[in-house]
Order: structure tokens, then C-alpha cells, then sequence
């Protein structure tokens, strides 16, 4: 088992993390760093972690992340989105947790364009009667 390796994409916003798992001793590794030194926040590092905590695997498994695009929630929601899909790789038996929890689904949410004649996406410019 010491070969095999499972594999998941995930997205979020403009982020696109392709995540490798493979048996080992909990060392997450992101874009050549640890999930420490990339993720600062403690906050957003639990984000982006929280499937393997959900099934108990945190210690069990080795994660390579490579990770691109976006800004940093964005890419800590597209690792964790990743983590799952290659969980179900895994273990298929994880589905029913991963699935209760939200974490298989892509949040599809991304910034509206701007339109023309407006100066935001929504926001038109101010009224002025004379």
C-alpha cells in the first residue's frame, strides 16, 4: 500500500488544488511548503483540512497539494473540496460523511463581471437630477 497514491480535484472560486493522498504520518505538504508555513491562519488551515478530521485520517495519511489561482479562503476551500474527492478514492464507505457535511459538493459561487454603465457589478453610478 505503500505505492498507491489516490487522487482529487477540487475547485473553489478562481482556485484549483490537485490533491495527492498516500499512506504516511499526517505530513501536509502545499506547493513544496508545510500547510503551516502556507497557511498562516489557523482558522483557514482547519478549513482546509476538515474532511480528513471529520473521518479520522489526519494521522494516518501523507497530502501533496499543488494549489493555483485565487486568493487564500478560496484556495483553502479548493484543497478541502480536493481532500474529500480523493477521500471517496480511498474509501468509498466515507461517502454518507462527506456528503452530510457538504464538502463533495463545488461550491460554484464566483464574483459577477462587471457591466458596462455601472461602476460594480450591481452598483450604478449615483443620480443626480441637474
Amino acid at each position: 500500500m505503500a505505492d498507491s497514491y489516490y487522487r482529487g480535484t477540487g475547485r473553489r472560486k478562481r482556485s484549483i488544488a490537485r490533491v495527492i493522498l498516500t499512506s504516511g504520518s499526517g505530513q501536509i505538504n502545499v506547493n513544496g511548503r508545510t500547510a503551516e508555513d502556507y497557511f498562516p491562519i489557523e482558522i483557514i488551515r482547519q478549513e482546509a483540512l476538515r474532511p480528513l478530521v471529520l473521518v479520522g485520517l489526519d494521522d494516518r495519511l501523507d497530502i501533496r497539494v499543488n494549489v493555483h489561482g485565487g486568493g487564500v479562503s478560496g484556495q483553502a476551500g479548493a484543497i478541502r473540496h480536493g481532500i474529500s474527492r480523493a477521500l471517496l478514492e480511498y474509501d468509498a464507505g466515507l461517502r454518507a460523511q462527506l456528503k452530510e457535511k457538504g464538502y463533495l459538493t463545488r461550491d460554484a459561487r464566483v464574483v459577477e463581471r462587471k457591466k458596462y454603465g455601472l461602476k460594480k457589478a450591481r452598483r450604478a453610478p449615483q443620480f443626480s437630477k441637474r
